[in-house]
């Protein structure tokens, strides 16, 4: 038994080494790139989704209909697309005359963006472009549809998320929010923001709480007789660390920070949400979408793509994305950094009991 157990510790040892070898090299990498000029400027690409899915019922209609039928198909098709061609040249003739009765009658546009959160919510640096670049045109006549997925993250970070979706609304644009798979923690705290807020019947949503912690190694420390020194000033500028001693004052001063951070979440969602019962779902757990409907947590069941499919019959459809330009360096560092994140979301998800597999 003996021997499987220093076994053992010789693994987490080898693990822990390993583990700070590759974040030290990931921070490294990063920071020798971050200085250049540029490094972290990108471009804009608009995609027209209406055209995507002309050619998409193109192809299909050319795959089955005989040649007569897909021949006459064409046929209608072009001539839909000369009068709407026709129609949007008279509009822009009258525009010259009546410039407000034209944006009154001008087509709504709906842009699309996504958002795939980490545990840092890395995704805002582009979010914020996008949004940036959509509200340069945007009016309270369009709609800025979001696709959202994030098993949540550090509280400031889906702060930072969060505030950027406010912009939208401060502006007065409306915005739909799609959760296809998971929208938890961080990840609810955006979008509870939603005008409308659908999700796929078996998204994950909720898991309104808090969560500090952290391995400490003190004890294995001291049986090896390592010192490890810590000097501050404030009482608690040190509560919960990795190497020093834990004290409860420490543990106390921590949870009642947690508290208080759990108190700031459950307000913000019954701000954004009235009608949820929030003392009910602020427990921590995650429900799927047919649950949360129930609870009032969102307004609809639906996948993105119906909410996409269904924008394009009625208003001209637009995928945004800021793509940042990054150097090879910076490629690598974040392939690392993404690993560890990958890493730890996937021991924290094993930590949990509420997750389903079938």
């Amino acid at each position: 038994m003996e021997y499987f157990i220093e076994y053992g510790l010789f693994l987490a040892k080898l693990v822990t080494l390993v583990v700070a070898f590759v974040f030290i090299l990931g921070i490294v990498v990063s920071a020798g790139s971050r200085g250049r000029k540029g490094a972290g400027r990108g471009q804009i690409s608009i995609t027209h989704l209406n055209e995507e899915l002309d050619e998409m019922r193109d192809a299909m209609k050319k795959a089955i209909y005989d040649k007569a039928s897909y021949k006459l198909e064409l046929k209608e098709e072009k001539k839909r697309h000369k009068q709407e061609e026709r129609e949007r040249r008279q509009q822009a003739r009258r525009g010259a005359q009546a410039g407000a009765e034209q944006e009154e009658n001008q087509r709504k546009r709906i842009y699309v963006i996504d958002f795939n959160g980490d545990m840092e919510a890395s995704d805002v640096e582009s979010l914020r472009e996008e949004i940036t670049a959509i509200l340069e045109l945007a009016t309270p006549r369009d709609e800025v549809l979001l696709r959202l997925e994030s098993p949540g993250g550090m509280v400031h970070a889906y702060g930072l998320a969060s505030s950027q979706l406010d912009r939208i609304k401060t502006q007065k644009v409306p915005l739909t929010i799609c959760v296809d798979k998971v929208a938890a923690s961080g990840g609810y705290m955006m979008a509870c923001l939603a005008d409308r807020l659908v999700a796929a019947p078996f998204a994950i949503l909720g898991s309104i709480g808090v969560l500090v912690q952290l391995p400490n190694f003190n004890r294995l420390l001291r049986k090896h007789d390592v010192d490890y020194e810590t000097i501050s000033a404030g009482e608690f500028k040190t509560t919960l660390t990795t190497f020093g001693e834990i004290t409860q004052k420490g543990r106390d001063k921590v949870k009642e920070d947690v508290e208080e951070m759990h108190g700031l979440f459950k307000a913000w969602v019954k701000d954004h949400r009235p009608a949820v019962d929030i003392d009910s779902i602020a427990t921590g757990e995650t429900w799927v979408g047919v649950q949360a409907l129930e609870k009032s947590m969102i307004d609809e069941l639906m996948t993105s793509d119906e909410c996409i499919v269904n924008a394009c019959e009625d208003a001209d459809v637009y995928a945004v994305q800021f793509e940042i330009r990054r150097s090879l360096s910076d490629k690598l560092g974040a392939a690392i950094h993404k690993g560890l994140d990958v890493a730890v979301q996937a021991w924290l998800k094993r930590t949990r009991d509420t997750t389903y597999y079938s």
